[in-house]
């Protein structure tokens, strides 16, 4: 591990298994957990267990190993809720696989919830026919998971962890990936080069790209962004799932109040008391996400204002089944036991990402991705609550064993010349700019005209950004904005309301690529862009 202030040499970077993994989430360390004893590489922005959206999921994990509950029902309510483009041998083998993958879990260490009788205690979600997710002190899954495998990965010799580091590019030869470059992070600094047989991105998603979110700054899309830049195909970028109940208490990211409390009965209603979901579906508060954010869009654009009340259905005992809700609330002012809590939807999970087949590999070769910067096709066009840590276990156990399976291509450490790093400072402006484009015109409702502002906005920012960063995150944003103008209907989390019906023959997964999304952008109309970015281009990244 590299001491603070440190910077590794070439050769100390790429020289240690060459299987190197981005991102210290639930997904990084459990693929570099399945490899060992082979020796890995995990690179992280953050301290390891900080920065990852894992820590901050409250629900669980979704596995069907309840008494009757069964893999078929779990993979039917996954495709249900995934509007008809959900890969359905995915979403099975997804949930068959649930069980080893908790087992796995209780192995290093994470001390899920039990009942009186020993067996593991389930609660039920939204959209869920069962209840089955597992879950730690009712919302603490997340943090408790994250722990456990930052313990066990700081005990495994075969595991090096370089922290502070930001990988900024994909490295190419004969159309393989043989590296990445990296820069360190909160320091000018000037790119390191790391040599690699297996890159496996687990960078996570893309919720930073929005103004409200309740995702860590660390995504904001850099992952996709480098993926695509190499040339990698991306599944289906428009569909961004917004968590209705966000808590609005001026945070960024902002807290979340977990959808298991309307699992244990907690109702939405507006500022003068009034129950608006059960006019919206007949499921009321348990229905999809995308219809629940959409309703409490709604009243909070209404101006009549959104509340999560769980004063009846929890009241006192609160503090005790939801410790990190109730935090949330009180530190705010707010005392969740006897108030309704203001809520919003923020932007929560891309069920798009770079694709992957069965085994986690990408289109280029020595590349893999797990977790949500990945695409499986599990979760289409809205993810089934708590899906998506089953999905990022299942996947970085698969990638390892794809890895541990195959006869690497040894890196040479000759990379494609025509990588030129911008160096250029970050513009904290123009990041809030992008991201308050993205809430406003690629948001929970979506129309042509705010599409394209957007799309032609955000090609000229990614052309003209002089931070590396910066460009990644508008390159980001463009593929899921190009993807949802081209989407002439509404499906799932993707809702245009100058076309709100489903159209059967969009019925079908988006496979794209970053020069389609520039093509799209190029050929729009002219238009006055409405963001402060500058006028003269950088020189273009690759």
């Amino acid at each position: 591990m590299t001491t603070p202030g440190s910077t590794p040499d070439f050769e100390t970077l790429g020289r240690h298994g060459d299987v190197v993994i981005v991102g210290g989430g639930l997904a990084g360390l459990f693929c570099a957990l399945k490899l060992a004893p082979r020796p890995v590489t995990v690179i992280t922005a953050a301290p390891l267990g900080e920065g990852a959206s894992t820590a901050w999921a409250q629900g669980g994990i979704a596995a069907a190993v309840g008494e009757g509950d069964t893999a078929e029902s779990h993979a039917a309510d996954t495709i249900a809720v995934g509007a008809g483009i959900v890969d359905e041998a995915v979403a099975l083998g997804l949930a068959r696989e649930a069980a080893p993958r908790i087992h796995d879990l209780l192995g290093y260490g994470v001390p899920f919830d039990r009942d009186l009788e020993g067996r593991l205690a389930v609660a039920r979600e939204a959209a869920h026919s069962a209840r089955r997710i597992v879950h730690v002190r009712g919302d603490m899954a997340g943090q408790a998971i994250i722990t456990a495998l930052t313990r066990a990965v700081r005990e495994t010799p075969s595991i090096r962890v370089l922290e502070g580091w930001s990988a900024e590019a994909l490295l190419t030869e004969d159309e393989a990936v043989t590296g990445l470059q990296l820069r360190k992070v909160g320091a000018p600094s000037a790119p390191v080069l790391i040599a690699a047989s297996a890159v496996v991105l687990a960078t996570g998603g893309i919720g930073h790209l929005y103004a409200v979110t309740t995702n860590p700054a660390e995504a904001s899309g850099q992952g996709l962004a480098i993926a695509a830049r190499a040339g990698a195909l991306i599944a289906d970028p428009e569909f961004v799932q917004f968590h209705p109940t966000a808590i609005m208490v001026g945070r960024d990211p902002a807290p979340l109040a977990t959808e298991a409390l309307r699992g244990e009965g907690a109702t939405l209603i507006n500022g003068a008391g009034e129950r608006f979901m059960p006019a919206l579906h007949p499921l009321a508060e348990l229905a999809p996400r995308d219809i629940v954010a959409r309703g409490v869009f709604a009243e909070v654009a209404a101006g009549r204002g959104a509340f999560l009340d769980a004063t009846q259905a929890l009241g006192a005992r609160f503090a005790h089944e939801f410790p990190t809700v109730y935090q949330s609330c009180i530190s705010a002012g707010i005392d969740p036991a006897t108030q309704p809590i203001p809520i919003a939807p923020a932007a929560h999970y891309h069920m798009g990402g770079i694709a992957v087949d069965e085994h986690g590999r990408s289109s280029l070769a020595g590349l893999w991705a797990a977790g949500e910067v990945s695409s499986t096709g599990a979760h289409g066009a809205n993810r089934l609550a708590s899906n998506s840590l089953l999905e990022a276990v299942v996947y970085a156990a698969r990638v390892a064993e794809d890895i541990d399976a195959r006869e690497l291509r040894a890196s040479n450490g000759r990379f494609d010349p025509a990588q030129r790093p911008r160096n250029g400072a970050h513009d904290a402006a123009q990041e809030q700019s992008l991201r308050t484009l993205m809430s406003g015109k690629v948001g929970v409702i979506r129309e042509r005209s705010g599409l394209s502002d957007a799309v032609r906005a955000l090609a000229k920012l990614e052309r003209c950004a002089a931070s590396p960063v910066l460009a990644n995150m508008a390159i980001a944003a463009l593929l899921v904005a190009s993807a949802a103008l081209a989407r002439t209907e509404s499906r799932g989390a993707h809702y245009r309301s100058d076309y709100p019906a489903e159209d059967p023959a969009q019925a079908k997964r988006t496979i794209t690529t970053l020069a389609e999304a520039r093509e799209r952008a190029a050929t729009l109309p002219g238009g006055a862009v409405i963001l402060p970015f500058p006028t003269q281009p950088q020189t273009a990244l690759a």
